[in-house]
């Protein structure tokens, strides 16, 4: 997997290590899904303090497309595990979405298939009596 790492504050920058680490771990279940992590820090407010620091993460994945993820924090630190976090979850609800869509997709042809069957039969349809409020009528 490729992390690329942008930053333009000069604190931040020192966490190029960590962030590459962090990347690898929280991914190394999903790295065959994820062959490219862009990591994006930056400062909202500047050297005015707060919870201003942004930690954008962008997962270009084989075949799901890009998945970003944002996350504002009071450190760079939870910005980016934060991040991390919810692109993981995403990922993984991503995946099971695709396997459960292929369960269904088996249902259905189990489901045409007893149709097929019923039809192929000699069974007669069912009639339905008639409505009770006509039946007062004509009595």
């Amino acid at each position: 997997m490729q992390v690329l790492f942008k930053c333009r504050h000069p604190h931040a920058t020192d966490l190029r290590e960590l962030t590459e680490r962090r990347v690898r771990l929280v991914l190394r279940r999903l790295g065959w899904l994820v062959p490219r992590a862009e990591v994006q820090m930056s400062d909202v407010n500047g050297p005015r303090g707060g919870i201003d620091k942004r930690c954008r993460v962008e997962l270009r994945t084989n075949g799901s497309g890009c998945v970003v993820v944002a996350s504002v924090a009071s450190d760079w630190r939870t910005a980016l595990d934060n991040a991390l976090a919810r692109a993981a979850r995403f990922l993984m609800r991503l995946r099971q979405r695709g396997s459960d869509s292929r369960g269904m997709r088996q249902r259905k042809n189990v489901g045409s298939a007893l149709l097929a069957m019923s039809e192929s039969t000699d069974l007669q349809p069912v009639h339905e009596p008639a409505d009770p409020v006509q039946l007062r009528q004509v009595a």
